[in-house]
């Protein structure tokens, strides 16, 4: 029920997206919540419970498990969902401030009288905002990912040391190899978000530009044309 409230919001504010940014939201939904919901929850299911170290020390696992996992990576890939998926509803939450007013809004409006494209400043900061703090958002969780795991290959055997372990003990990981093949995964979808982010960045500053040579330079040619008639 969580996935479908955030697939609605995010929906609703797809229709003020340009076509790169759909693209973006189906990377979203495809490779990150159906891999989420389908295989992560599976592979890191038993992460706990078949974490082994060879000691009995009372205590000596769980510290252990704490050290090496201190927080779980379905959790960490939730909120990096939540957290990338934030600015799209700061443009959600500007339109629906402004929609008393206008019915129609878009960033580049076609207006058919004069066959001009219209800019809408306002909602455009926005959008180019929101796609910084996306692309900002991506590459933290990407270095903290590195961060507290020291990497992103899963060992299939780590020693601990810690308190209140008897000496430098075993402790062993399930499924490492899976578990790697699944965080790679999740890391490549991160740079192609990026990519993508970085791309239509790009392309609304790119149309910007020419609209706005087009909209200083075609006055100029109109009134040189009326002035010889």
């Amino acid at each position: 029920m969580g996935w479908y409230i955030l697939h609605s919001l995010l929906n609703g504010v797809n229709k003020y997206s340009t076509s790169l940014g759909k693209v973006w939201l189906s990377v979203i939904f495809v490779f990150r919540v159906l891999v989420l919901v389908v295989a992560a929850e599976t592979v890191w299911g038993d992460e706990q419970s078949d974490f082994v170290c060879n000691t009995q020390q009372p205590g000596c696992r769980n510290v252990c498990y704490d050290r090496f996992f201190p927080i779980s990576h379905i959790r960490l890939w939730v909120f990096q969902l939540l957290f990338v998926s934030v600015p799209s509803f700061l443009i959600g939450m500007h339109v629906s401030q402004r929609k008393k007013g206008k019915k129609n809004i878009k960033i580049f409006r076609q207006n058919a009288a004069k066959q001009k494209i219209k800019i809408d400043a306002p909602l455009l900061r926005t959008y180019l905002v929101s796609l910084v703090f996306k692309m900002l958002f991506e590459a933290s969780f990407m270095y903290l990912f590195y961060w507290i795991y020291e990497g992103f290959q899963m060992l299939r055997l780590v020693k601990c040391s810690e308190y209140p372990c008897p000496n430098t003990v075993d402790c062993f990981i399930s499924r490492p190899t899976e578990k790697t093949i699944c965080t790679v995964f999740m890391l490549v979808i991160s740079a192609l978000c990026i990519l993508l982010n970085v791309s239509e960045l790009c392309f609304l500053v790119v149309k910007y530009c020419i609209i706005q040579c087009r909209t200083s330079c075609f006055p100029a040619v109109e009134n040189d044309t009326k002035s010889k008639r």
